[in-house]
């Protein structure tokens, strides 16, 4: 098993949390998403606690809502409706 050091992880994880996807993380650095998930997980537990979780909620969110408006306008444009 490969060993990665502090400073890479931290920096994998920034990049998650400034809104790159686990998906693209992994293809590029070639870590298992499972374990940046992982990581990410343990930097949230061990980092400044309340804002990290705070951040990734917030996030994640955002996506969510993303994806909502992007099936709305979907389902808009079958319907007839302009979006």
């Amino acid at each position: 098993m490969r060993r990665y050091d502090l400073s890479f992880k931290e920096e994998v994880i920034r990049r998650y949390m400034s809104g790159e996807t686990m998906a693209s993380l992994s293809r590029e650095t070639g870590v298992n998403e499972n374990v940046l998930y992982r990581w990410k997980q343990k930097m949230v537990v061990t980092g400044s606690g309340d804002a990290d979780r705070e951040k990734l909620e917030m996030r994640k969110k955002i996506r969510e809502l993303e994806m909502e408006n992007e099936i709305l306008k979907k389902a808009a444009l079958i319907l007839g409706r302009p979006g």
